[in-house]
């Protein structure tokens, strides 16, 4: 049994209200991709940030508002880019699927 909460991340001790939130899991068929890294790229495609998933293929960034891209990359995929705004005050939650 994995520690992760149902439904994605925990979101304790994270202070949502003066946070910019993204999070969210890799899949593939349906199941959970730990060894895949997810970058953060600006609104000009310019590398910002980069994370690998969990064992549970979650990811979570903390970012400014506005428009971002994601870059997931995982062994035996294709690169997905997956766009997402983020806000002040809320969470944007992701799923990608490769």
């Amino acid at each position: 049994m994995c520690g992760a909460t149902e439904g994605g991340l925990s979101l304790d001790g994270v202070n949502v209200a003066k946070e910019a939130v993204i999070q969210g899991q890799v899949t593939r068929d349906g199941e959970a991709v730990g060894s895949a890294y997810v970058r953060l790229l600006d609104r000009t495609g310019e590398f910002t940030a980069e994370v690998p998933t969990s064992a549970t293929g979650h990811f979570r960034f903390f970012a400014g508002e506005g428009q971002w891209t994601l870059r997931t990359l995982a062994p035996k995929a294709d690169p997905v880019d997956t766009p997402v705004k983020a806000a002040v005050g809320s969470v944007a939650e992701v799923a990608v699927a490769l």
